[in-house]
């Protein structure tokens, strides 16, 4: 008689607590611009605005306790400049103080401070000749074409270079059927927008624990490049890599390059600082920032930010912020919205 009663207690509770909301951990719920360090603006801006047809949104320079507290640097004086591609964005920020590390000049595709946005064109051959028009230094031989082998991205046509700093950057062109439906649409534009910022892991499956199960981020698409072609595009020989693409519900995806060959990349700098001009970051929207501590804290995460900061009248996007760095050590600003 007991057991039966307490059989019929349990399943009572069950009852209640199905009728109960289901707890929902914190989520990404945007990509938003992508962030990177330069040495001088006015050569960064004149580059991305009058080579590749970004448009300034904003100017600011400041210094305040809050974004060292953000940032980690202390005594940063900075100037950020944000820019418009299309409906995406890009966040430049010089630091006026303290001057830090440039990008060491033998960096390659598959060094751990590896990143880049690829940036959607409307005409690859066009856009190749802008290029060299404007001087930009390559790091593919030429523009790529991916082969029909590799079904997942056949025919989609690329090309990497670098802007006045060193940042790898690359121009993509998507064939009809592939890609966003966004990047088929007629337009007069050249340059239309940036469809993902990709960065170098060590492991995928690391990776995806952060990105997927701990960010809330879902898989978007996988592919394995190897070829001649992959070679001549990020300039490593041999490389053979996997690539698996992220989304967020709005803004840029974000792609992982796992290289499986070679295996020589070096690691990201343990003592990286955003200053360094190495460093990038990936702007996050949250709903709460501070939501996030107590998961990323859990999953041992390496922050860079103490707590969320107030960042309202920084110049900056959203009104709390908070640094960290994934497994590999790439820089993520979370942001309340």
């Amino acid at each position: 008689m007991v057991s039966r009663m307490r059989i019929a207690a349990t399943a009572l509770v069950l009852a209640l607590l199905a009728t109960l909301p289901a707890f929902a951990a914190p989520k990404v719920v945007g990509v938003g611009a992508i962030g990177m360090t330069v040495a001088d603006m006015e050569k960064s801006v004149a580059f991305y605005t009058e080579t590749l047809g970004f448009r300034k949104l904003s100017d600011t320079e400041f210094h305040d306790p809050r974004f060292d507290r953000l940032t980690g640097v202390f005594g940063a004086r900075v100037r950020v400049v944000r820019l418009a591609l299309g409906t995406e964005a890009v966040e430049l920020t010089e630091y006026l103080t303290p001057a830090c590390r440039p990008i060491p000049p033998d960096s390659r595709s598959n060094d751990g401070w590896f990143q880049h946005i690829a940036i959607v064109v409307r005409d690859m051959d066009a856009a190749w000749e802008r290029l060299r028009k404007h001087r930009a230094r390559p790091i593919s031989v030429a523009p790529q074409r991916i082969p029909d082998w590799n079904r997942t991205a056949a025919g989609i046509r690329a090309f990497y270079f670098r802007d006045p700093d060193g940042h790898p950057l690359e121009l993509i062109w998507f064939p009809a059927g592939k890609g966003n439906p966004l990047w088929q649409e007629k337009t007069e534009a050249l340059f239309l927008g940036i469809d993902h910022t990709a960065i170098a892991v060590d492991d995928t499956d690391r990776s995806l624990a952060f990105y997927r199960d701990t960010l809330g981020l879902t898989v978007a698409g996988e592919s394995l490049n190897h070829g001649i072609e992959q070679e001549y595009l990020n300039h490593v020989f041999g490389s053979r890599v996997r690539i698996t693409g992220l989304k967020a519900p709005e803004g840029p995806g974000i792609e992982f390059l796992e290289y499986l060959v070679p295996r020589d990349g070096r690691p990201y700098p343990d003592d990286a600082k955003p200053c360094d001009l190495f460093h990038w970051q990936v702007t996050l929207r949250v709903e709460e920032a501070e939501g996030f501590l107590s998961r990323l804290a859990e999953k041992r995460t390496r922050f860079v930010s103490p707590e969320a900061v107030d960042v309202t009248n920084l110049g900056l996007e959203g009104t709390k912020a908070l640094m960290v760095r994934d497994p590999d050590r790439h820089a993520l600003r979370l942001v309340e919205r």
